[in-house]
């Protein structure tokens, strides 16, 4: 399923309105688009209540969605995203897709709709130029009367930080929690889900786009077929590119290279191979905590993982490709 990635991770937790009743005990699989949560259960007092079929969901002023009926019925909906997204679950003939919408005002959204439609717009020729077996499939796009909608195929897979169900300390112990279930997956299991994170990153790199954002919340796992996929690639950009934000530049604190902090910093290849490292450490290490006694796999790729996360930019590896080989390498020792 789907779920928009949270700007700063910690920021907010979802808001899912189901069209079915949900089972006891049923961990709700997300799909990560892009976009952002806020905190809180609290109601605006401005607020209109919109119903899809079965489905209710809050704006803060009307809106016209009969443009959505032409992809089916609505069974779900992300209502509270302070991007400018909403987004809907839908299935048509059997076929479920993911249908995300700009132009709308979220209940929890305080900026400018026609901003968030140009930040969807330029989302889309990413997600075609990046197009990759291991990345959610974007299908089609289009423009509406007050609107713009992306439409992605839909994948059972669960995000592996999966915050707004599992906040805090939960993540790491609950056994219910994807990251938590992950982490208990063998060794090889995890590391085949790392070989996937390499394919798409060289992949990224010889199209000479970067990465932005990336974390363990762009992270989907099937856990019943063990597949994975990348999603909420909204903001890679095209290489070269610079920290244009600063201090509070897109990601993860828990994987954000120090040039991620610093405006006018270079984000390149070699911000991306601290970035996947750091990520790599999360899966099948101590994640922030990168002692060898807390790495669960053998001391070669511990070698080549802790050299892509060193904090002054000329030790690390220059390229994806070439941490990738490096690991490799050492993988098959």
């Amino acid at each position: 399923m789907f779920y928009e990635n949270i700007d700063n991770e910690e920021r907010g937790a979802i808001h899912l309105r189901e069209a079915y009743q949900t089972p006891v005990n049923y961990v709700v699989p997300v799909y990560n688009i892009g976009g952002s949560y806020t905190l809180g259960n609290s109601k605006q007092t401005n607020s209109i209540m919109k119903k899809i079929g079965k489905v209710e969901f809050e704006l803060q002023e009307e809106h016209n969605f009969n443009w959505l009926e032409q992809f089916g019925a609505v069974f779900c909906v992300f209502d509270q995203q302070d991007s400018g997204n909403i987004s809907f679950g839908v299935e048509k003939a059997g076929q479920k897709y993911f249908v995300k919408y700009a132009g709308a005002k979220p209940i929890d959204f305080t900026g400018k709709p026609e901003d968030a439609i140009e930040r969807l717009k330029k989302a889309v020729p990413v997600y075609q130029a990046l197009e990759h077996p291991h990345l959610i499939k974007l299908v089609d796009y289009i423009s509406v009367e007050k609107g713009y909608a992306a439409i992605f195929q839909w994948f059972e897979g669960e995000c592996l930080h999966a915050h707004w169900l599992f906040g805090g300390p939960e993540k790491y112990t609950n056994p219910e929690s994807p990251f938590y279930r992950f982490k208990n997956l063998t060794v090889e299991k995890r590391l085949k889900v790392i070989d996937a994170i390499f394919s798409f990153h060289t992949y990224v790199e010889s199209q000479k786009y970067v990465a932005v954002d990336f974390y363990d919340g762009s992270i989907l796992y099937d856990f019943k077929n063990h597949e994975m996929k990348i999603c909420d690639i909204d903001f890679y950009r095209e290489s070269p590119s610079v920290n244009d934000i600063g201090e509070d530049f897109w990601g993860s604190n828990r994987t954000k290279s120090p040039e991620e902090y610093k405006m006018g910093a270079p984000i390149d290849a070699i911000t991306n191979v601290y970035n996947i490292g750091a990520v790599v450490f999360g899966l099948i290490g101590g994640e922030m905590d990168r002692a060898f006694s807390k790495w669960e796999a053998d001391q070669e790729l511990y070698e080549v993982a802790i050299r892509a996360v060193e904090v002054n930019r000329d030790k690390r590896y220059s390229t994806v490709k070439e941490f990738c080989s490096a690991w490799n390498s050492a993988l098959n020792q």
